[in-house]
């Protein structure tokens, strides 16, 4: 069969297991028989029992199983939540996934004397790329891989602002967070891309004018900076493009200038398995599938080349 006409993907593409998906890929697995895992967050399965988690053993029976979280805040100054790595611990050790991974980012910080402890933000918010900052990030992947007792993944960011009191870039800050702790990069291409859209758009980017190109460029050169052994995962998704703003919100087909990233990605780093996010607006199961099959291609393509 020629890979135009591969039915899906391969092995190395999953998906995120979303709720209006749970029949059709439970009842008729054999819809999706070439995925090579299932993607969910975490911490919608931190009970100890219910639908949901006896949902995510029935997927754990079929394909392998990656936790993707959005609230361990690994680059908080003050430390963890204890409950909530406790209820990831519980979590892998019931589902033995194939790759557990959370965000270079913060959420919890410190609160005014007169109000709680600790105060925890909605929303993934970014790095000042500093050594101390890059101290505390070591000290909390540390930690969760110790209670875990397993290696995670760390994933870029989309980031709508930017601390001025940087001392690295952000590739630099990965490779040392991946050479001291011993973790892995969840490379999000969407993000980069998005990222490098923004830039342009604000007058930051090093480009000709042309956004896109400026931000393919940017998210190559980003991609060809890093540790290639490093890179445990990629991430897929679609942008959402405003008039003054690119947001990330997960809501639509992979758009083109991420389908050439990707391909530059693969060319460079080997295939990695590969996840489409698809979290708002959640389209039919044959439109995701779709779309991974389309990451198949690239894979294919790009790894022969």
């Amino acid at each position: 069969m020629s890979v135009a006409a591969r039915p899906l993907a391969d092995p190395w593409v999953g998906i995120g297991l979303r709720q209006p998906h749970y029949a059709e890929l439970l009842e008729r697995p054999q819809a999706a028989p070439a995925l090579g895992f299932v993607e969910v967050h975490s911490e919608n399965f931190f009970a100890d029992g219910g639908a949901a988690v006896a949902v995510l053993h029935e997927a754990r029976s079929h394909w392998d199983v990656s936790l993707h979280g959005v609230g361990l805040s690994l680059g908080s100054a003050c430390g963890l939540d204890p409950w909530h790595l406790d209820r990831l611990a519980r979590l892998v050790e019931r589902i033995d996934p194939v790759r557990v991974s959370d965000h270079a980012s913060f959420a919890r910080a410190p609160a005014a004397a007169n109000g709680p402890a600790v105060l925890h933000a909605n929303d993934l918010l970014p790095l000042a790329f500093t050594h101390e900052a890059l101290d505390v990030m070591v000290r909390n992947v540390t930690q969760v891989q110790e209670r875990l007792r397993r290696p995670i993944l760390v994933e870029n960011l989309s980031a709508y602002l930017a601390w001025r009191d940087r001392e690295m870039g952000e590739t630099e800050f990965f490779s040392q967070l991946t050479r001291r702790t011993g973790c892995g990069l969840l490379l999000d291409v969407n993000n980069l891309v998005v990222n490098g859209l923004n830039r342009a758009r604000d007058g930051r980017g090093d480009g000709d004018g042309d956004g896109d190109r400026d931000a393919v460029r940017e998210a190559c050169d980003w991609i060809d900076a890093i540790d290639a052994a490093s890179v445990g995962e990629i991430h897929l998704a679609g942008y959402l493009a405003l008039p003054d703003i690119v947001i990330d919100d997960h809501g639509s087909r992979v758009h083109a200038p991420v389908w050439q990233v990707f391909a530059h990605a693969i060319r460079r780093l080997g295939p990695r398995p590969t996840l489409v996010e698809w979290d708002t607006d959640v389209p039919p199961l044959a439109v995701l599938l779709d779309e991974a099959a389309q990451a198949g291609r690239v894979i294919a393509e790009a790894s022969v080349r």
